[in-house]
């Protein structure tokens, strides 16, 4: 039996609403998986070292620290400003520090400029990997392990760049569900009735 013209447009239609769907949802993690390959945006790479090859050619590396309007925590570059041999291994601290009388929990969102650096810039190490947990009144030294990499002198835009500011923004998340139901003063589950 042959479907009627009201039928073959419905389907079309819900077809177009499933597909539209589906690449809202994808959009983000594609977006997101787009800029760590390309460096787009300014957003680094991740690597487990440094290649091992450093060059004489030094490079300035600025530290930058903000936070969302509302988050409570203090936060700020141990030191603004560092200079290093390109393909060197970096080390960087940053401090956090939860002036509430409550548990916050907070993620770092993070980004370097100029935008034609980000594919060279490499994190190692780094508190932004995880969220980030501090009891009320808790100070912490967060470390970030970093390199500069070689091939950016060749890179036909970026081998311009001479200062880097690697730039990192805290946002408020939800506590974790241990640490929700200890600051709620209830109990995890994990204790017998």
């Amino acid at each position: 039996m042959a479907m009627d013209a009201n039928t073959r447009t419905l389907t079309r239609l819900v077809g177009v609403v499933v597909v539209m769907g589906a690449m809202a949802w994808a959009s983000i993690p594609l977006y997101n998986w787009f800029c760590r390959v390309t460096g787009y945006g300014g957003t680094t790479g991740t690597q487990v070292a440094a290649p091992g090859e450093v060059l004489d050619q030094t490079i300035k590396i600025r530290f930058d620290a903000s936070k969302d309007r509302d988050f409570p925590w203090e936060f700020r570059p141990l030191v603004r400003e560092t200079e290093l041999r390109i393909g060197e291994t970096g080390l960087a601290f940053y401090e956090a520090y939860n002036p509430t009388d409550r548990p916050i929990a907070g993620q770092a969102a993070y980004n370097v400029t100029p935008f034609e650096a980000g594919s060279f810039f490499n994190k190692i190490e780094c508190f932004c990997f995880t969220e980030q947990v501090l009891q009320p009144g808790e100070r912490i030294e967060m470390p970030v392990t970093f390199y500069v990499d070689p091939e950016i002198v060749t890179d036909r835009d970026a081998k311009f760049v001479h200062t880097i500011t690697l730039s990192y923004t805290f946002y408020e998340i939800d506590l974790p569900l241990e640490q929700a139901a200890l600051a709620a003063g209830g109990d995890t589950g994990n204790t017998p009735n």
